[in-house]
């Protein structure tokens, strides 16, 4: 049994032998194939790497030739250009040296000449030197004749030249005047009647104070109210002061403010019809009345711009122009005489060939300030034009609106329309009207003017103020000089007084000669 086994491991040792010969046989084998085939790589690299390399070499040398043509060529050209700038600069060298012998020469003269002018003017100083003391003696000779210092006989000449300058130059200003006068004076007048004849607009008369008319004297005591207490919310709601006297069945409204008095109107009219007067009903209807108010004043504005074919005006600005239908100027309502003046304008710009709708917008708009004058301090002018201009108005307007009264300087033909049609709304017949306290202190303020002039033996104010006649003495005044003093009159009137339209002043100058017959 143990030799079977010694006999098996035999085997066994004998087969593990032979196993692991042939096991290192196939290694070597494998061995050696991949030797062969790394031996196979190498040399096919090494066959890229020679072609590449050779690839490479030529590809180089071409670049190589390129470039030298290139940089060969570009050689050539920059040889070229330095030839020429060359040649350029020999004959820029040639050119210097010869404008540097010419100025040389130049200088060479000039120095000549310097010399010969330094001897002139040495020849000159000593002539001026003896003019002057000829002068002198002959100054001294004349005073001795004369008897009159140089600043005397200065001072004589000076008026009388004066004199005579005042004189020419108030004829010049009649002439000019004239002229101007007989060229303009038809086509003036054809223009303007042709604009006031074809406008016919209402008079409105509006007052600080508003009636509202009662079914019976007992309303009055109901509006009053318990101790006053209805009286005084009504007075409170709406800022207007409320006169109830003897008036039979009506009750006084009174304020500066016309949209604050008509609101009031509206409210004690409907707290009338409707009949429960009590302060928590007076400031229900006060704040419908005064929504009536802002939609008849915003109608108002767009009716105007709308009749006139004004469009594009800002919202805000339409509401500030319906303002002026409860604004009053010396009686006129404002909006009727913005229409009007708008009116005007458009057609005197008709007639002139000028844009028709511009000049009615700037028309329309030139009293807008007045809306908001009491709540802004400043010439209404002004402030229409800074509202304008904040609303998006264009220059021409702004400017239009703040020149209409001269607040402003004007600058084209419309601002000047403008102006000629606020005078004829301001100056129609029947358009204004004022106080006899006021009508009265402005024409005697109108003669004070004019009688305060040297030469005015009296002054009348006729035709209500639109025009005064000037009496002088013809011993003093001219023909020439009563042109100028009637301009000057016309200056102090409009630097002095606040007056609607135009006021004429007509100087008159009358010379009589009278003689006697003898027996």
């Amino acid at each position: 049994m143990e030799t079977v086994l010694s006999l098996i491991i035999v085997v066994l040792l004998g087969l593990g032998v032979i196993a692991f010969f042939v096991r290192k046989k196939k290694i070597l084998q494998e061995n050696l194939k991949i030797e062969a085939e790394q031996k196979r790589i190498i040399e096919e690299a090494e066959r890229k790497a020679d072609t590449l390399l050779k690839e490479a070499r030529l590809e180089a040398k071409s670049r190589l030739l390129e470039m030298k043509s290139s940089f060969d060529a570009e050689t050539q050209e920059t040889r070229e250009e330095l030839k020429k700038e060359a040649r350029r600069l020999s004959r820029k060298s040639e050119k210097l040296d010869q404008t540097e012998d010419a100025m040389g020469k130049r200088e060479a003269t000039l120095q000549k000449k310097e010399v010969e002018i330094h001897t002139k003017l040495d020849a000159v100083a000593q002539t001026e030197e003896y003019h002057n003391t000829l002068v002198e003696e002959t100054k001294k000779e004349l005073e001795k004749i004369s008897g009159l210092t140089l600043e005397q006989a200065r001072a004589l000449l000076l008026k009388a030249m004066e004199e005579e300058a005042r004189h020419e130059g108030a004829a010049l200003v009649k002439k000019i005047n004239n002229e101007a006068r007989e060229q303009a004076d038809k086509e003036a007048k054809k223009i303007i009647s042709t604009a006031i004849q074809r406008y016919a607009g209402e008079y409105v008369a509006e007052k600080t104070v508003s009636v509202v008319h009662l079914p019976g004297d007992e309303m009055k005591g109901r509006i009053i109210g318990r101790e006053g207490r209805n009286i005084r919310a009504l007075e409170a709601a709406t800022g207007i002061d409320l006169i109830i006297d003897d008036t039979p069945e009506a009750v006084i409204l009174s304020g500066f403010n016309p949209i604050r008095r008509e609101v009031a109107r509206l409210s004690l009219e409907k707290l009338i019809s409707d009949g429960r007067i009590h302060p928590a009903r007076i400031e229900d209807v006060v704040e419908q009345a005064s929504k009536e108010v802002e939609q008849t004043i915003k109608e108002a504005g767009e009716q105007a711009a709308f009749d006139l074919g004004v469009h594009g005006i800002n919202p805000e600005l339409i509401k500030v122009l319906g303002k002026l239908k409860f604004r009053t100027s010396y009686a006129q309502n404002v909006l009727q005489h913005s229409f009007e003046v708008a009116f005007l304008a458009g057609t005197i710009a008709a007639e002139l060939n000028l844009d028709i709708k511009l000049a009615k917008r700037m028309g329309l708009l030139h009293d807008i300030g007045k809306a908001v004058d009491h709540e802004v301090d400043g010439a209404h002018a002004i402030i229409g034009a800074k509202l304008a201009k904040k609303y998006g108005e264009i220059d021409s307007v702004v400017n239009a609106i703040a020149a209409h009264h001269e607040d402003q300087a004007p600058t084209s033909v419309y601002d000047y329309i403008v102006q000629a049609a606020d005078a004829l709304s301001g100056a129609r017949p029947g358009a204004r009207k004022e106080s006899m306290e006021n009508y009265i202190k402005r024409l005697e303020d109108l003669e004070n003017i004019a009688n305060a002039f040297d030469g005015v033996v009296n002054t009348y104010a006729i035709q209500a103020g639109r025009e005064i006649r000037v009496i002088t003495e013809s011993e003093k005044i001219s023909d020439d000089d009563a042109a100028l003093l009637s301009r000057e009159i016309a200056r102090q009137i409009e630097e002095n007084l606040t007056f609607p339209g135009q006021v004429k002043v007509v100087v008159i100058r009358e010379t009589r000669a009278v003689e006697y017959t003898k027996k």
